[in-house]
């Protein structure tokens, strides 16, 4: 089961309380815990894909985490960001992919370099 979401209350929650309340209890609480109906695997692949299709860049960071912490390895954001750019748009897919080399880091070569190191 998904870990309890604060980060509306965290974030928001002087500014907007109703709107950190619905982000943490309904949205966090109530949809991303029916795991019995969708895995919080696969639903982090759907919520990235809307934000990385909607170009909702600043939520994006957050959410490959929490996909990654759901499962979601390096290999599956690498194809559903590739799959995604033909879809909606090439610089989408760019900044989505600089974003999720920020949650899972560069691979790392044979030797033990990491690709890219000068």
């Amino acid at each position: 089961m998904a870990k309890k979401q604060t980060a509306g209350r965290e974030r928001l929650g002087a500014f907007a309380p109703q709107f950190a309340a619905f982000n943490d209890d309904v949205l966090f609480g109530e949809v991303w815990s029916r795991e019995n109906e969708m895995s919080a695997h696969d639903r982090s692949l759907i919520t990235i894909a809307a934000l990385i299709s909607t170009g909702n860049t600043e939520q994006l960071g957050d959410h490959l985490r929490i996909g990654k912490g759901n499962g979601i390895t390096r290999e599956e954001i690498v194809e559903e960001i590739t799959q995604l750019a033909f879809y909606t748009g090439w610089p989408k897919a760019w900044s989505a992919f600089n974003r999720a080399k920020e949650v899972w880091g560069e691979p790392e070569e044979p030797g033990g370099e990491t690709s890219g190191a000068e």
